[in-house]
């Protein structure tokens, strides 16, 4: 895995350094909307991503601390990918890329949590991001 680098101490550069393709957040987004773990789920996202980048992919995130890896209970040959908190810590990042998006985009989804959003934005975070610890510590055999 070659490491990511930096091209300036600037926060968004940094920022861009990891999440700047166009797939890194669209997994996270998989893994904190749709609830997905495995790589076969994130092959089936409407985008449809090739495996060559979405194993790019995965790996940086893996490496970078924001996702964890281990081997499916049910099949050893499937791993299955946990959010850190670092992760969890972009749900606010991903909910402003949303809002934005929606206003700018009115075909955009999904509609039902974009609601959520709007009612109250800082109770919805909180709510996503304790969903997720959550799921952290329960054993899933996938």
């Amino acid at each position: 895995m070659k490491p990511i680098a930096t091209r300036s101490d600037c926060p968004i550069s940094f920022s861009l350094d990891i999440f700047g393709d166009k797939w890194t957040l669209l997994i996270l987004r998989d893994m904190i909307l749709h609830e997905k773990n495995s790589f076969s789920e994130f092959m089936n996202s409407a985008e449809g991503i090739a495996s060559n980048i979405l194993i790019d992919r995965l790996n940086t995130l893996h490496s970078q601390g924001f996702v964890t890896k281990k081997a499916s209970e049910l099949n050893k040959s499937k791993f299955l990918y946990t959010m850190t908190e670092k992760a969890i810590d972009l749900v606010p990042v991903l909910v402003d890329l949303m809002e934005w998006g929606e206003k700018y985009n009115k075909k955009g989804e999904p509609k039902a949590l974009l609601a959520k959003i709007l009612k109250n934005r800082d109770k919805t975070i909180r709510e996503i991001q304790e969903k997720l610890r959550e799921k952290r510590y329960q054993p899933s055999a996938g």
